[in-house]
């Protein structure tokens, strides 16, 4: 645009805020234009048929008389709220569990070896007492040391039975020491 046509449009704008300006104050306010004017009725109106238009005061007392339970909090704090207190625990007595089971079985001995015949039906194994004193042969089914009977007897362990309580424990097979 130009200077000239930016000075038309300038003048065109400020003739225009003065009519309007002018239009604004020549009328004035008055405290009857403000007010609004009755609405006639309708002659066609009815109102609605109530059979008892009293309050109910029975109702109303009722939720009055409701309070909130949840939590309260406020929606403008971004913490938030403590966690409720937990309820009083009620001491449960505990039955007392089954009686523990006997204890594991210890061989006195350790299973250092086996041999077995040309078949591979019938193995023995080597037991050396605690003290590597004694050397004891078994084969499957043979009792030794006057309480403890073979059941099974395989290339890396030997499965071995208390005689009189029946409990089990299961011997691998150990390396000889080097020096002998």
């Amino acid at each position: 645009m130009t200077r000239r046509t930016q000075f038309i449009v300038l003048g065109v704008l400020l003739a225009v805020l003065a009519a309007t300006a002018f239009n604004f104050y020549r009328r004035g306010y008055s405290s009857q234009e403000d007010t609004p004017q009755p609405v006639s009725l309708n002659a066609k109106f009815t109102p609605l048929s109530v059979d008892n238009p009293a309050l109910r005061l029975d109702i109303l007392k009722r939720f009055l008389a409701l309070e909130y339970k949840g939590v309260h909090r406020s929606i403008f704090s971004a913490t938030l709220p403590l966690p409720p207190a937990p309820p009083p625990s009620k001491q449960v007595i505990v039955a007392p569990g089954p009686p523990p089971g006997p204890p594991p079985l210890t061989v006195d001995a350790k299973y250092f070896g086996y041999v077995s015949d040309f078949g591979g039906n019938h193995r023995r194994a080597f037991f050396a007492t605690s003290n590597n004193e004694d050397v004891i042969i078994a084969g499957e089914g043979d009792t030794f040391m006057g309480r403890f009977r073979v059941v099974r007897l395989t290339n890396t362990t030997a499965d071995v039975e208390e005689v009189s309580t029946g409990r089990r424990a299961t011997l691998t097979l150990e390396e000889p020491s080097p020096t002998g």
